[in-house]
């Protein structure tokens, strides 16, 4: 009788890569692989990348050596953004025995039946131009809440970025499809849906990219409201000249959709948004918040904001603090920028001293923490509903308000993946 084989993943980046990290792991299950924990001795171990943080590169080849160390003997597959945009790079990493490429990750179970440790570097790839269809992913850690995939790729050509050379063109599921897949989710006994995507509010493109007349996000959500045994919905991320009014809207009338936005800026200048090549200037962004917080003063706003971009001028910098500081928003993710092979940003000049770069780094987190404090502390005293997560963390349980706010409590059994009322 043949052993079953174990596999172990470890994901890099994003919430799009943990929800499709958790269909591959479905998928080898289903085909009889038993799975374990990245740091438990396993036959494969596959490592799902990313290409936005600065060092997948390191972090990579530091994981392939952990496995070699640990466990000479087993087959390493890498796979996800950078597994597209490197292949040659990765399978010359000593260790690797597979790359699979943007059209090849859905398919691990077929290339794992072929692969043995005599295989080094193999690689599995094609043009990103070819890469089409769409495969729906959802993540689920515990029950209390799952990322699920909704739209895949991008057609905007940001300077800075490589998602589309790494994603492909634009394309979505269908609403039919996210709706059974939410109802399947609300009888497994999930609360919460985060809806993710490369680029969200892009959803109503097909499989093949071409767009289809009748779907756009707005429907989408309007139809996910009714959905039975899911309380709770949240917009991951969505461009701000994509967030359209009707959705604000919808969202501030909602029952389902939690009052919280994560809209991208970048900068706060018009000039580095332009060289950025974002489609909106900061006015749209500013006049976008204003309208949410009419509505919904409660609602948390997260803002992404990269900072030291080529060209970017102490007095750029001074724009973008000062707009964000004056900006009624909750908390920020600040993102160094880094220089990205094939991009229309390494043109630009002059180039922003990596020192700097750290330096705005710092000096934007230091006002996250302090926006975020901010708004905790206007919500002091209030009831709000808090979503408790179904594990134990050192004694303590944590859950998140309707409106984003960290919750952390003695643990209580009864509570987990309960929906409670608590005095912020």
């Amino acid at each position: 009788m043949e052993k079953q084989r174990s596999v172990a993943f470890h994901t890099l980046g994003c919430k799009l890569n943990f929800s499709e990290t958790s269909t591959l792991s479905r998928t080898l299950e289903a085909e009889g692989f038993l799975k374990k924990d990245f740091d438990d001795l396993a036959d494969v171990y596959v490592i799902n990348t990313c290409s936005v943080t600065d060092n997948a590169d390191k972090e990579c080849r530091q994981l392939v050596r952990r496995i070699q160390r640990k466990a000479p003997e087993s087959l390493v597959v890498i796979t996800g953004c950078y597994a597209q945009l490197k292949p040659k790079e990765i399978s010359a990493i000593p260790g690797v025995n597979l790359v699979l490429g943007a059209a090849e990750k859905f398919n691990i179970a077929s290339h794992l039946k072929e692969l043995t440790k005599n295989d080094s570097g193999k690689i599995s790839s094609c043009d990103i131009e070819d890469v089409s269809g769409f495969h729906a992913s959802f993540s689920v850690n515990d029950r209390t809440r799952t990322f699920l995939k909704v739209q895949d790729g991008c057609d905007y050509t940001c300077s800075f970025c490589t998602i589309p050379m790494a994603r492909g063109k634009s394309r979505s599921d269908g609403i039919e499809n996210v709706v059974r897949q939410a109802e399947q989710l609300g009888q497994s006994g999930v609360k919460e849906i985060v809806l993710t995507g490369v680029n969200l509010g892009d959803f109503g493109k097909g499989p093949d990219g071409a767009k289809k007349s009748e779907e756009s996000f707005y429907k989408l959500v309007q139809k996910l409201e009714n959905v039975g045994g899911i309380e709770r919905y949240r917009i991951s991320s969505i461009e701000p000249n994509l967030l359209s009014d009707d959705i604000i809207r919808f969202v501030s009338q909602s029952k389902k959709f939690m009052p919280h936005f994560h809209i991208p800026l970048q900068s706060g200048s018009n000039e580095i948004l332009a060289l950025m090549r974002r489609r909106y200037k900061r006015e749209l962004y500013a006049e976008k918040v204003a309208m949410i917080k009419s509505l919904m003063p409660h609602c948390a706003i997260g803002v992404d904001v990269i900072v030291g971009f080529p060209s970017e001028s102490d007095a750029h910098f001074k724009e973008t603090f000062d707009f964000l500081h004056a900006l009624n928003v909750s908390y920020l993710h600040v993102f160094t920028y880094s220089e990205r092979d094939n991009t229309k940003a390494l043109e630009i000049k002059p180039v922003v001293p990596v020192n700097v770069r750290h330096e705005r780094n710092k000096a934007l987190r230091n006002l996250s923490y302090m926006k975020m404090q901010y708004f905790t502390e206007q919500h002091r005293g209030q009831s709000r509903k808090v979503l408790f997560e179904g594990h134990e963390k050192g004694g303590m349980m944590e859950g998140y308000t309707d409106n984003y706010i960290r919750i952390s409590t003695p643990f209580r059994e009864e509570w987990e993946n309960r929906i409670v009322d608590w005095n912020v």
